[in-house]
């Protein structure tokens, strides 16, 4: 008999499989790989410290060359845009193309998800993603893993006021949609004090 912990393990792994053939069949009428979707909704949801080619990497957990080699095809079909940060030359950024983002619309990712969890009770939700957050924190930090949590989540957020904030870390002004979005240098309040950054 299975333990709790590989039953779930083996749930997750379902889900991820399932929801990695449906990037497959969308992507291919789109005549776009899994990889390219992915980026795309990472860059859907990163923030300004986030939208690096580096910080892509380590997100989806890819090489250098696969992740550059992915931006060139979505820059190409104007799916999004890369530009040299204004403060910092050697640094180049991302952001998500009028095109890519309409194209995201289309997909509607998590439909499927959102339909089926509102079948079951709030508390059962509620209670199913505390476990997963919970193995997911600790997968990352076994792995020394960036958590790439919501700013409003991180120890370095601070609210100054209402619909205003200030990264600590990064000594920046934050808006309010801007602390709803993942960040790289996230560090739950409990966490050791972030990576350094290595753009």
């Amino acid at each position: 008999m299975k333990s709790q912990a590989l039953t779930l393990f083996d749930l997750v792994e379902r889900l991820s499989l399932l929801t990695r053939a449906d990037l497959r069949q969308a992507g291919s009428a789109q005549g776009l790989q899994p990889v390219h979707l992915q980026v795309l909704f990472y860059l859907n949801q990163a923030n300004r410290y986030s939208n690096t080619p580096q910080a892509l990497t380590e997100y989806l957990g890819l090489t250098k060359g696969t992740v550059s080699q992915t931006v060139l095809v979505l820059a190409r079909r104007r799916l999004l845009s890369r530009y040299t940060d204004p403060r910092d030359g050697r640094v180049v950024r991302l952001i998500l193309a009028e095109a890519g983002s309409n194209l995201l619309k289309t997909l509607s990712a998590g439909g499927a998800w959102r339909d089926i969890v509102q079948t079951a009770s709030p508390a059962r939700v509620t209670s199913a993603m505390v476990v997963l957050r919970q193995v997911l924190v600790q997968v990352q930090a076994q792995s020394g893993k960036r958590s790439f949590g919501v700013c409003s989540t991180c120890r370095h957020n601070q609210r100054l006021g209402p619909r205003s904030y200030f990264c600590g870390l990064k000594q920046e002004k934050l808006s309010s949609p801007e602390v709803r979005r993942i960040c790289r240098e996230h560090a739950a309040p409990t966490q050791h004090p972030s990576l350094p950054d290595s753009n």
